[in-house]
């Protein structure tokens, strides 16, 4: 059910985006990300905690993903194709990123780490610029997303246990609120919200689509 789509606005030009994303983002780690009593600003739509009462599940999992924003004359974000096989989100177009190792220095590290071992995206070029908001899942995780910069001459190995592929969408539609669809789906017997954006074959929605969401919120509105 279409509950409407996103307010017409204007965005910044899509080359302006990286002088927006360093001078709004920053690398603080909030304490909800492991403190699940603290207080959090969060990204996602289900913040009723009777809703999450009554689905019966809670975010324990910390999980870290990373925003790869691809430095081209019109930036794009770098996405991929999950497998079907996966025994979360499977099938789904999503960012590299996944749960955070006791190994990890900090979830951008976690962030990195997950995006070399998932698409073989090199550390070395990826400038980080910080955290947007918590994001928590029905599924369980609490996933804070890593915003970056990458170096346009990227090349990739692809985990063929978990990507099937990778690709890049343009910055300028995924931050237009003209694209952003409001939804409705039943989960369960609850009926949740949730963002969705359509590009050309790609339908973008969910968790992704609510962390571009967050995005364009952080980097773009006033």
């Amino acid at each position: 059910m279409d509950v409407g789509v996103a307010s017409a606005g204007k965005t910044a030009p899509a080359h302006d985006f990286f002088t927006r994303a360093r001078a709004r983002l920053n690398l603080a780690v909030p304490p909800a990300l492991t403190d699940f009593t603290a207080e959090a600003v969060r990204a996602d739509l289900d913040l009723d905690p009777a809703l999450w009462e009554r689905a019966g599940v809670a975010a324990t999992k910390p999980a870290a993903v990373l925003i790869p924003v691809v430095d081209r004359a019109e930036p794009t974000v770098l996405l991929t194709q999950r497998t079907a096989e996966l025994p979360n989100h499977p099938g789904q177009i999503a960012f590299p990123g996944g749960r955070i190792d006791a190994g990890d220095a900090n979830p951008l590290a976690a962030a990195l780490r997950e995006a070399e071992e998932e698409i073989g995206l090199a550390p070395r070029l990826v400038e980080p610029f910080g955290y947007l908001d918590l994001f928590l899942t029905f599924s369980g995780f609490r996933i804070l997303p890593t915003v970056a910069r990458v170096a346009p001459d990227y090349a990739l190995a692809l985990n063929a246990g978990e990507v099937t592929e990778a690709f890049e969408v343009p910055l300028a539609f995924l931050m237009h609120p003209g694209n952003h669809q409001r939804l409705i789906r039943d989960w369960k017997g609850i009926e949740r919200p949730y963002y969705a954006m359509a590009y050309q074959q790609r339908y973008i929605w969910g968790v992704t689509a609510g962390i571009l969401r967050n995005l364009y919120e952080r980097i773009y509105s006033e």
